[in-house]
């Protein structure tokens, strides 16, 4: 429901933060990996997550989207809430904790206040697997940059809303973009892509 929080960062502690948007003030729970991003900022961006209980609704902000949407899989885990999440992403920075879950290190999921051995190996099992495939295609170059990028991602979209599975249809842009370089329009892009699949 609301995405993203950008304005004036008014009060700032370890746990929460008070953002001015426009005259009105935010309170928003942060982890301790986005405090030490955010350090004296004066006006921010926070990526933001609204949990809704039946007796608060509940802002968390985060620094930057890869830490919003780890917290996102986080509290997809049964035995896993937005507090305990907040709590693992304040005690491992994003990457240690991909790890920890990517290497099945129950142990220093386990040093983490609040997370007891059976909370710790349901995070594994259930994330492990997405986590690893993420990282494998984060690690994937890109065919290259600037424009192209642009372009590739607005095809991709095109082809993935006219129904094509994801796979095909990156390997099929990215074969046009291989042969046309920068000179080709999205029009004959998503044309080329289409006759290639």
């Amino acid at each position: 429901m609301i995405a993203f929080l950008k304005g004036r960062l008014v009060h700032r502690e370890p746990t929460h933060v008070i953002i001015d948007v426009n005259g009105i003030g935010y309170l928003v729970t942060i982890s301790l990996q986005t405090f030490s991003e955010i350090k004296e900022q004066e006006n921010i961006l926070l990526h933001t997550h609204l949990a809704i209980r039946e007796d608060a609704h509940v802002l968390f902000g985060f620094s930057n989207e890869s830490e919003k949407r780890l917290f996102q899989q986080l509290i997809t885990v049964n035995g896993v809430g937005p507090s305990t999440a907040i709590v693992m992403l304040s005690y491992m920075n994003s990457n240690e904790l991909k790890t920890a879950i990517v290497q099945e290190d129950a142990g220093a999921l386990q040093r983490i206040k609040g997370i007891g051995g059976k909370t710790a190996q349901r995070v594994i099992i259930d994330l492990k697997d997405k986590l690893k495939k993420e990282s494998w295609e984060e690690s994937q170059p890109a065919i290259s940059i600037g424009t192209n990028n642009t372009l590739r991602k607005e095809a991709l979209s095109a082809l993935l809303t006219l129904g094509f599975p994801k796979a095909a249809a990156e390997k099929s842009v990215d074969t046009v973009l291989k042969k046309s370089g920068n000179t080709i329009t999205l029009e004959d892009l998503v044309k080329q892509a289409l006759k290639n699949s």
